[in-house]
């Protein structure tokens, strides 16, 4: 099937996943069963941002089944799973297998790209800018948008390094705390891309060891010295003497925007939209189905803003 016609800066609005029980009441119908979320989610937003991959590389007869329940024009957007984000693998066979899963996506023309998100520890060194380069030729090709977690990333530097790269960067929204990436924007691929994780602040790291380590985060860029060999798998994120990277909590994503702070970015989601193809807002505070309720209140305020939504 062939691609279906895009128009040109369109704003897409999607959740970080679909697939959660406790939507069933709150954004599903009571009684609607697990595998008629997708068809009900599809009539009321346009693409999703699929993070079950982030767990497990599912077959592609899964992928393909979840892809007939929608219409056509529908978009997915895939998260590479995390022995390529977190666990640093540079195993062709596993990113083989990940590309294997995508096909039925593609065939369909639904398919727009992949999300690297990567962990705190995940700081601007010689070593993680090696696994940014060895992702790239991994996946050549494939429309691929990284997050940073980490705010030794926030330099004017980031932007050039990720263009000539061909490597999307996704802004995200999260708590102001100390070492976390601020909400910062730019274009660095035809199509632009936002993440809205929430802001809760209080449950974001997990116990006093965790505090410290946030608050011990380079508030500053770390020095990245000359390119060189690839590191030993393992020993991707942590510098010699780094503070332990902090636990995430299972309800950090518990969060519930204002429409306050969701017309904060209004002007930024416009910005964004003049320069890109197309611009991707992902809610992923999941918790009870707030991302679904906050992506529906997106939709109305870019409405109202008469935006291309």
């Amino acid at each position: 099937m062939p691609d279906a016609p895009r128009v040109p800066h369109r704003i897409v609005i999607g959740t970080s996943g679909y697939s959660f029980a406790d939507w069933v009441g709150p954004f599903y119908p009571p009684g609607t069963r697990s595998g008629d979320f997708i068809t009900y989610y599809a009539r009321h937003f346009e693409a999703v941002e699929v993070n079950s991959t982030y767990y497990r590389i599912p077959n592609p007869r899964v992928i393909e089944l979840m892809e007939k329940k929608t219409p056509p024009g529908f978009r997915f957007v895939v998260k590479l799973n995390q022995a390529m984000t977190h666990e640093s693998s540079r195993d062709p066979a596993l990113y083989r297998e990940f590309l294997d899963a995508l096909e039925p996506l593609k065939s369909a023309g639904k398919y727009d790209g992949l999300l690297a998100q990567f962990p705190w520890a995940f700081r601007r060194t010689a070593a993680s800018l090696a696994h940014l380069e060895t992702l790239r030729a991994l996946l050549p090709g494939e429309p691929l948008f990284v997050e940073f977690r980490h705010d030794s990333w926030n330099v004017p530097e980031t932007a050039s390094w990720l263009r000539e790269r061909a490597l999307g960067f996704c802004a995200v929204d999260e708590p102001r705390l100390e070492g976390l990436m601020p909400p910062v924007t730019m274009v660095t691929a035809p199509d632009a891309y936002v993440r809205f994780h929430g802001r809760n602040a209080r449950n974001w790291w997990r116990g006093d060891r965790a505090e410290r380590g946030a608050r011990a985060a380079v508030a500053v860029p770390e020095p990245v010295p000359p390119m060189s060999a690839p590191p030993a798998q393992g020993a991707l994120f942590e510098p010699a003497g780094a503070a332990p990277a902090p636990r995430p909590s299972t309800d950090r994503y518990d969060y519930n925007y204002s429409e306050r702070e969701l017309r904060e970015w209004l002007g930024k989601i416009q910005e964004l939209a003049q320069q890109a193809r197309r611009t991707y807002l992902f809610f992923n505070n999941c918790h009870a189905g707030q991302a679904a309720r906050n992506a529906k209140l997106m939709q109305e305020l870019l409405r109202q803003q008469k935006l291309p939504a």
